[in-house]
């Protein structure tokens, strides 16, 4: 009854996060229930099982193996690549960013936003009292009553042609007064065209004035607009209400924040072997056990005078993960070397003076887990070499490893204690 009631999922869970926090003494008695050959005190039908358990191996159920969180992998042969661990920091792509300036001289009078508001194309962000407003408004009307009043005169001046024309026709006017009749014409085309391109220039200065979108409901007559031109957010904010300002001042920053890129600084001598198109893998400080990847895009050609090191930019491939200014731990790889045995390096554990692996073997609906000792070579952020002990393709334990680790020491300490 209790073997059954420890194969309970619900206690099974309990168990395994107990062996994952490390209550190890109280957790593993109760997790062999969990194991097909724990259940059975290591003594399987199997002689042979049964032999194997009591030194290297441990036998997992497919409910056990499925609580424990076991993963499975592959020992693969391919090129080592040499990396390069440095600290680095994702920051917004300077060419997603647009630095707002002032447009006219006068003093802000509005500051709709702050520091990480989102914004869209065509908001109106800054309001600035000028006097060049009100100007461009009375030109503008200017310029609307000549264009009216040219185009009421071309329309005159086109009737009279057309009456000159067929009096003409009709022999009841000479050819002198038909003339006359098409040179007004001409003119008052030709004036209508001048007060039309006024009208252009007034209308086109307003609308860079205010800008095309909604108006504020506490803009006046005299406030500029100052728009943004991009959606995003606001990274830096210099404009303050109150403030006199000069066409060209600075005042508002606005990035993109689903554009970032990975920044990166290596001494001189760590840069052999990066290039353009080097893959880097890293991980926010927030969360060491994710990792993302990234491209080398661009590689400084200087050295700085100051640090003496190489700026290296790259760009994240597939969703933006993190925020701009977050620190985190880069692995760029570098040119590929020669083939060698490569296993993730969660499939590592150790025991006594001993690196192992667990090498599984898949037995009807249960998974066997040996371990060899394997001797290691280099190691990245999440990869390492294996130098002797494994073969390349074999079936190998990347997830779960502490637990398969504690299971098998349990059997050790039965197989000694008999």
């Amino acid at each position: 009854m209790m073997a059954a009631l420890w194969r309970d999922e619900r206690y099974c869970s309990g168990i395994v996060a107990g062996l994952r926090t490390g209550a190890w003494l109280l957790a593993l008695p109760l997790f062999a229930a969990c194991t097909e050959d724990g259940a059975s005190g290591g003594k399987g039908s199997d002689g042979d099982t049964a032999a194997s358990a009591m030194v290297d191996t441990v036998l997992f159920s497919a409910e056990a193996a499925r609580i424990a969180g076991l993963a499975m992998d592959t020992a693969r042969l391919v090129p080592w690549q040499a990396a390069v661990t440095v600290p680095g920091r994702l920051m917004l792509d300077p060419t997603s960013m647009e630095t707002i300036g002032s447009i006219t001289e006068g003093r802000i009078t509005h500051v709709t936003v702050r520091v990480g508001d989102r914004v869209r194309a065509g908001e109106a962000l800054v309001m600035i009292h000028s006097h060049e407003t009100m100007d461009a408004r009375k030109d503008l009307l200017s310029a609307k009553a000549a264009l009216d009043a040219a185009l009421a005169e071309r329309d005159l001046a086109q009737t009279a042609a057309d009456r000159a024309k067929r009096l003409f026709d009709g022999r009841a006017m000479s050819r002198a007064e038909l003339e006359r009749a098409e040179v007004a014409l001409r003119v008052a085309t030709s004036n209508h065209a001048a007060a039309q391109a006024e009208y252009d220039h007034s209308e086109a200065l307003m609308e860079h004035l205010i800008g095309v979108g909604p108006i504020p409901d506490d803009a006046d007559d005299h406030d500029v607009l100052i728009r943004t031109p991009i959606d995003g957010v606001v990274t830096e904010r210099v404009a303050q209400p109150g403030s006199v300002v000069l066409p060209g001042t600075p005042l508002l920053t606005v990035g993109n924040p689903d554009r970032l890129q990975l920044q990166m600084h290596l001494a001189e001598n760590m840069t052999s072997g990066v290039t353009i198109g080097s893959t880097v893998r890293y991980a926010l400080t927030s969360s060491p056990n994710e990792l993302h990847d990234a491209v080398v895009a661009r590689i400084a050609p200087t050295v700085d005078t100051l640090t003496r090191t190489i700026e290296v930019l790259a760009r994240p491939i597939g969703p933006v993960v993190g925020r701009a200014e977050s620190f985190v731990q880069a692995n760029i790889l570098g040119k590929g070397s020669s083939d060698v045995v490569v296993v993730p390096i969660t499939a590592l554990q150790a025991i006594d003076a001993d690196t192992i692996l667990f090498i599984a073997t898949p037995r009807d609906s249960s998974m066997l887990l040996r371990a060899v000792p394997v001797r290691t070579g280099r190691r990245s952020v999440d990869r390492v070499e294996v130098l002797a002990g494994l073969a390349p393709g074999t079936l190998i334990l990347s997830g779960g490893t502490a637990i398969a680790r504690a299971e098998l020491l349990r059997h050790r300490g039965l197989s000694g204690g008999e």
